[in-house]
């Protein structure tokens, strides 16, 4: 299956709004993918970092699935993250996921026993044999605690395991040494980097698309961006990373806020003050931030023409 996938371009992964007691606020959702869209991404991946995955039980994964897949109606590709602990628990969402009509599915190393790279290759392919959709590795080692190597994902990629990369190490050399090994072996990856304030250095080094959180409140920049990526503008790819970085100091004007509460909840704020989201809620135990760091964030958006 891996072969018949492609995607290229911005692929947003897509926040996901709560309501004050905790359920899926589906029409907030439905705002922000219709949003989206009309933006005109190229993807949405849902149940990533962003997406809450690990703050979601079974039941709240299958109803985000559920609403997104319904609310796109095959208007972009749906990718869906199947992240858990370990092998066994990602076939089951795997499956899951499958059922209810992804397109291609996102999955990272095992997080809880951590193994060698005997194991983790072992792991991948474990997924491309038992389900049926094209696989993406998700390298996000600030979370599972253990780092892709290039050479072994070019490698799997090379031999049909993986369809793609969602590149959130922050190593950009790894990143730039994958892309390269990748044209050597006739790119059997797609490549995308979450690395989203040097998303510029990544398409000029060859990346075929980016997963920015920061788009789910600004994604019609990042579309320009890739836009002009592929006219070869680079002054203009510059100028809009330029930009969007000025809006990413949602992240950091607050204070007392840290991890998940500091990013995600930058997002949500944010969304929430632009009428996006009918609430900033977080999944808990985190906060909601309040007070003068909502007001930081409405100076910064303001600032930058988004209110």
């Amino acid at each position: 299956m891996a072969d018949k996938f492609q995607i290229r371009g911005v692929v947003p992964p897509v926040v996901v709004p709560d309501t004050p007691d905790h359920e899926l606020d589906v029409p907030s959702f439905e705002r922000l993918i219709n949003r989206l869209i009309d933006a005109g991404v190229d993807g949405l991946f849902f149940l990533g970092s962003s997406g809450e995955v690990v703050f979601s039980t079974d039941e709240r994964r299958r109803q985000i699935i559920s609403e997104a897949v319904r609310i796109v109606n095959h208007r972009v590709p749906v990718l869906i993250g199947i992240i858990d602990t370990e092998t066994e628990r990602m076939i089951e969402q795997g499956k899951q996921a499958q059922e209810l009509g992804a397109d291609a599915l996102v999955a990272t190393c095992p997080f809880y026993a951590l193994q060698g790279m005997t194991e983790v290759e072992e792991h991948f392919r474990i997924l491309h044999e038992e389900l049926d959709l094209p696989l993406f590795a998700y390298d996000i080692p600030v979370c599972v605690h253990t780092k892709l190597p290039w050479k072994l994902l070019a490698k799997l990629g090379a031999e049909g395991v993986l369809a793609g990369v969602k590149d959130s190490s922050g190593d950009d050399i790894s990143f730039r040494y994958l892309v390269q090994e990748n044209e050597k072996l006739g790119h059997p990856l797609t490549l995308l980097t979450g690395h989203e304030v040097v998303v510029d250095g990544a398409y000029l080094g060859g990346a075929d698309g980016s997963v920015p959180g920061l788009a789910n409140v600004e994604p019609e920049g990042y579309v320009r961006m890739w836009k002009a990526a592929q006219a070869g503008d680079w002054a203009t790819v510059k100028a809009e990373q330029d930009r969007l970085n000025e809006i990413s100091h949602i992240w950091d004007v607050t204070s007392g806020v840290q991890g998940y509460a500091g990013g995600v909840g930058a997002f949500k704020t944010a969304l929430n003050l632009m009428g996006v989201f009918d609430s900033p809620t977080m999944p808990r135990p985190v906060k909601a931030m309040t007070g003068e760091n909502v007001e930081a964030i409405r100076k910064v958006l303001a600032d930058n023409g988004l209110l």
